[in-house]
């Protein structure tokens, strides 16, 4: 008799537990879900709401640019700065010297309706 109380006790003890650490693991994998952290990272920012949603837009801003950048790489409207240059030109940025594998030249597809002047890269040659 004492040992069927222990087991038993022993099994109802082990269920118990195992439905404990089911419904915690269930509950934290519904905590840790992408929309539930989102919605937790806005209630923790609710005072800098205005800096997230400025991170936000930023992102966006970013990943548009890149898209662009891929865009043009893959239709073969990027072109290399490195490869318009004769090896004496100088490239300025700012008016700081920089070398021209750090330079992204974008050509650009103009519609008829845009209007104003087009932008242009300069040149300085040395020793000219």
């Amino acid at each position: 008799m004492k040992r069927l109380t222990w087991f038993v006790s022993g099994a109802v003890a082990g269920l118990a537990g195992a439905g404990y650490a089911k419904r915690k693991v269930r509950d934290t994998a519904a905590q840790l879900a992408p929309a539930n952290v989102a919605k937790s990272a806005v209630v923790r920012v609710r005072g800098k709401g205005h800096d997230l949603a400025e991170a936000i837009r930023e992102g966006r801003q970013a990943q548009k640019s890149k898209e662009s950048e891929l865009k043009a790489r893959l239709n073969g409207t990027a072109a290399s700065l490195a490869d318009e240059l004769d090896p004496d030109d100088v490239v300025l940025v700012d008016g700081m010297p920089v070398e021209p594998g750090q330079v992204i030249v974008l050509r650009q597809v103009r519609d008829n309706e845009q209007v104003g002047p087009r932008r242009t890269s300069r040149r300085v040659r040395r020793g000219a």
